[in-house]
């Protein structure tokens, strides 16, 4: 027998009918892919709890003030708001992200591949850490793509809501990132294979 999965849009009825325990479940469900693309953005794993915060302070006080409007998906809203909140931190703060990692945080640890001996090991990092390089080399709104779709785990559909694109010029970025990207690989003689 299957259990049934209520939906997001069902959860939000339920709060707003009074049932906190609908917000929790709702704050759940998405919690890890609202943060890790918060995190993955700021770099800052203080400034991302504050973001994450504020992103579900904005999605209750909209529930809350009769403000919401069921225009789509649940998630992509959530996943704009938090886009917003980001853009407006580093606006207050003048600050542009720059795609880096810490001792903290590394992006590539989501995508690492166990390796058997340490010499493969030392080999995939460095072509980790040179393909990070290179990705700080693309244009903004491609690197914002690529890192949104590889390591966010988005779709390209998501990805538009949330820069507020068409599916078509998200599409385009990616592609355009992928070509800047190989040719980076060339140009600065880059070998991506142990």
């Amino acid at each position: 027998m299957q259990a049934h999965v209520i939906s997001d849009q069902d959860l939000i009825g339920k709060y707003l009918a009074g049932h906190e325990s609908a917000l929790e479940q709702l704050i759940r469900r998405h919690k890890s892919r609202v943060f890790a693309y918060i995190l993955m953005v700021v770099k800052d794993k203080e400034l991302a709890e504050d973001l994450f915060q504020d992103t579900f302070i904005k999605v209750i006080n909209t529930f809350r003030s009769g403000q919401y409007k069921e225009e789509g998906k649940f998630i992509q809203w959530v996943m704009r708001i938090a886009h917003n909140l980001i853009i407006d931190y580093f606006r207050k703060a003048k600050r542009i992200p720059i795609v880096e990692n810490n001792d903290d945080y590394d992006i590539f640890d989501k995508v690492r591949i166990p390796v058997e001996s340490v010499e493969e090991q030392l080999i995939t990092e460095q072509i980790h850490r040179d393909v990070k390089k290179l990705i700080d080399y693309l244009p903004k709104e491609q690197k914002e793509v690529l890192v949104m779709r590889h390591y966010g785990d988005m779709s390209f559909k998501d990805i538009a809501e949330v820069t507020n694109v068409s599916i078509n010029t998200a599409l385009g970025r990616m592609r355009y990132a992928l070509i800047n990207l190989r040719k980076l690989v060339k140009e600065k003689e880059v070998i991506l294979t142990a």
